[in-house]
């Protein structure tokens, strides 16, 4: 496509980067189901090989799928570029890659997906990694939390579980005093909802196996470069803007200028780290994508539905759904997400942990599931479940106490939706 900013985004999530193809004619993009490339000749290999040519090498690092892929979600946030992998989780340690070092730290929300707390809060202390936990609603805290070591400032636009809306003018404007990176978790929101580069992010990270895919069929993670972090402006980040001893010594910043993270996340985080996002995974999201925006309006259609009808049941403490009026987070909706609050958000039973167990063992249209952003409405118990590694106080401050649902609402009808809710919040009370 060319002049691809003139395109509303309904056009986008259907053409952007796909072509049909030049042998066979074929109008959806194909499975290319292989490991490795011809090349045309010797120096076209070795053009490839010392980044002097852009092209397909080897199916870990690059593929015909994948890259339609990294071009349509790249093109739908407002990135320069986009690297893809094969899960949510990848994508997270993917993006901190390239800007980490042993005694480095990531300041972060607390608000975030348990399984992120996690990964955070133990599995990154074996790359000499750390993590602080901060409150992102308390600015003075997130600008204290900031040392020497940072390297970068990570949150949740639509935070998983609570469905809470990050200000994300306000944390970037931190990250931009203190010279930071903002990487934000854009999965519960898609880009449909919003867009945070728009709001000064640095880096946008997916799961593509939630809302982009959409239909819980395949695993993936995508990491979206802004293109416009200046890498060279401090010492802070020697990876993109120091000799590359791997390359001969060429600087990903200098060479690849906007494109520097997008260039380095393939040639090194893929070729050594090797998450790679399988071709098939790929096809799959991009199905996916191209209806976004309808399913995402009736995710948020549904949500405010159901919400608003949970939140007036006797068996319910309150719902945390930035949707309503009565959360204290509506007032970001215009700003951050101004096409609504997201599917997302989670219920507070009155009859504490033992009710939400009966509770979700009592759903029938509902799945009970470890995954959100499906057609289908899915329900889970995350403090015995998603968030279960982590400590009471941790789960209360992630919003998954043990008091706690989270739901994902689908696009079923809401009549269905409310009349398996209230049957089974009956037999949870009974």
């Amino acid at each position: 496509m060319t002049d691809a900013p003139s395109y509303g985004f309904d056009t986008l999530q259907v053409h952007a980067g796909a072509r049909p193809d030049p042998a066979t004619g074929a109008r959806q993009t194909p499975i290319y189901q292989t490991t490795a490339y011809v090349f045309r000749d010797a120096d076209h290999a070795a053009a490839l090989f010392n980044l002097q040519e852009v092209g397909y090498i080897y199916s870990r690092l690059t593929n015909p799928t994948v890259a339609v892929l990294q071009e349509r979600i790249a093109t739908l946030e407002g990135g320069v570029g986009a690297v893809c992998c094969s899960s949510g989780h990848a994508a997270q340690i993917m993006a901190l890659f390239a800007l980490m070092a042993p005694g480095r730290n990531v300041v972060a929300s607390t608000r975030l997906y348990g399984g992120t707390v996690t990964q955070f809060s133990q599995t990154i202390k074996r790359f000499g990694w750390s993590a602080k936990f901060v409150d992102f609603d308390d600015l003075d805290a997130v600008k204290a939390a900031i040392d020497d070591d940072t390297r970068a400032i990570f949150c949740e636009s639509i935070a998983n579980p609570g469905g809470y809306i990050t200000d994300l003018d306000a944390i970037s404007a931190i990250s931009d005093a203190a010279g930071l990176p903002l990487i934000v978790d854009n999965t519960s929101a898609t880009p449909y909802l919003c867009r945070p580069i728009e709001h000064g992010a640095t880096l946008v990270v997916h799961s593509t196996t939630k809302y982009l895919t959409g239909n819980g069929t395949v695993t993936g993670g995508a990491i979206v470069d802004s293109g416009k972090f200046d890498w060279s402006a401090s010492d802070k980040f020697p990876s993109l803007s120091a000799p590359e001893p791997a390359y001969h010594g060429l600087k990903f910043h200098e060479t690849f200028g906007p494109l520097a993270f997008t260039f380095h996340g393939i040639a090194i985080g893929l070729r050594d780290l090797g998450m790679t996002m399988n071709p098939q995974a790929a096809h799959y999201t991009l199905m996916g994508i191209e209806t976004l925006s309808l399913r995402m309006q009736r995710h948020v259609e549904n949500a405010v539905a159901v919400a608003g009808w949970l939140e007036k049941h006797p068996a319910v403490d309150y719902v945390t759904y930035a949707g309503l009026p009565s959360s204290p987070y509506n007032h970001r909706v215009a700003t951050i997400c101004p096409k609504g609050a997201g599917g997302l958000f989670t219920v507070a039973l009155k009859g504490g942990y033992d009710a939400c167990v009966k509770f979700v063992d009592s759903l029938e249209l509902f799945s009970h599931v470890a995954n959100l952003g499906d057609t289908r409405s899915l329900v889970i118990h995350s403090a015995s479940t998603t968030h279960r590694q982590l400590s009471e106080t941790q789960q209360v401050a992630a919003g998954a106490g043990p008091n706690v649902v989270r739901i994902s609402i689908g696009i079923e009808d809401t009549k269905d939706l409310m009349a398996d809710l209230d049957q089974a919040l009956k037999k949870a009370t009974a």
